[in-house]
């Protein structure tokens, strides 16, 4: 038998948990199999690699060797794989306009107008999406290669999605309106006390981070507790407030439609930041600022398409579009 990287895995693995049984749960393995695999490791390596004491078991002076060159290598490996894929993804032209071109999403909004926007700018470049409720999925995905950009947003000042090595730059900053049914009894105000809704069924769309916990932060300054908080699809989110089921959280640029109207929460309990992120070593990362600007384009589209949260935006301009050619870019490496 040779050695190879599971083996050094499985190394990491037991040396991480301390203990055999442990590590033989985490890899999904018999504590036999595993007891096994460490035997014929051991006799590769020609010695032993652990030893038992009252506590557990620890690394003998060859597992300390064999674990210090396997966190070294493993890190390596994988970041190989990560690069290969990039580049693979590019058809070997680092640093040239790419054939193809991938953009996840986790927001509704802005996605769609950037496709019209990259699509006219570059004619002959095959675009693909990615969508998904979980930013940080997404994110996962720009890091490893397997999309070139992500739009997510993220609640209030909270950070963006942990993916070591990603640059991400905020598009822009929204209040999270309310959507009632138009015949709602406070459908017609300019903006809503969170008060108000005291004793309302409320909805919204799936996601990760801490919006749940904002929300409900700021029911609590309210004087409430929320009684309910569905997570549906957006139809059935709509289906709810038009059948007077419930009031869903929205965007403020949410589509006007016959039966429902998105109206203001009085002081802007809630925020939405827009952010853009991609990999600055990625095969499309020399599209950034054009990427960059027309998903600028795309959120004006769609802010204009609400003429409502226009007309609201010429009190407030602290939301809406951050000025995209001097907002810094935050790069996470931790």
């Amino acid at each position: 038998m040779e050695l190879e990287l599971r083996h050094l895995r499985i190394v990491c693995a037991v040396a991480d948990a301390g203990s055999i049984t442990k590590a033989a749960g985490q890899l999904g393995l018999a504590q036999p199999a595993l007891t096994a695999q460490l035997q014929r490791i051991e006799r590769v390596l020609g010695g032993v690699i652990f030893e038992r004491d009252r506590t557990g078991i620890r690394p003998t002076p060859l597992g300390e060797l064999v674990l210090a060159r396997a966190r070294l290598l493993l890190p390596a490996v994988s970041g190989l794989q990560e690069e290969a894929a990039r580049f693979s993804n590019s058809g070997g032209r680092i640093g040239e306009t790419p054939a193809s071109l991938t953009v996840g999403s986790a927001t509704g909004h802005v996605l769609g107008r950037l496709l019209h926007h990259l699509t006219s700018a570059y004619p002959g470049m095959r675009v693909t999406t990615q969508v998904s409720w979980s930013a940080d999925e997404l994110a996962a995905m720009v890091a490893d290669g397997r999309i070139d950009y992500t739009i997510v947003g993220v609640c209030g000042d909270a950070p963006p999605p942990v993916q070591p090595g990603l640059a991400w730059r905020v598009l822009g900053t929204d209040p999270v309106f309310v959507l009632l049914a138009a015949d709602h009894p406070l459908a017609e105000r300019p903006a809503v006390d969170l008060a108000d809704l005291a004793t309302a069924q409320w909805g919204a769309t799936p996601g990760d981070g801490c919006f749940a916990e904002c929300f409900a932060a700021a029911c609590g300054r309210a004087g409430f507790t929320p009684s309910t908080l569905y997570e549906t699809d957006v139809v059935s989110c709509i289906d709810l407030v038009e059948s007077g089921d419930a009031v869903v959280l929205c965007q403020p640029m949410f589509r006007e439609m016959p039966g429902v109207v998105a109206v203001p929460i009085q002081g802007e309990p809630l925020k939405w930041r827009h952010l853009i992120g991609w990999h600055p070593d990625g095969p499309a990362a020399g599209l950034a600022n054009q990427v960059i600007r027309l998903a600028g384009l795309a959120y004006l589209d769609s802010i204009a398409r609400s003429p409502r949260y226009s007309r609201w935006l010429t009190g407030h301009p602290q939301y809406g579009v951050e000025n995209l050619d001097h907002s810094p870019v935050r790069i996470v490496n931790d």
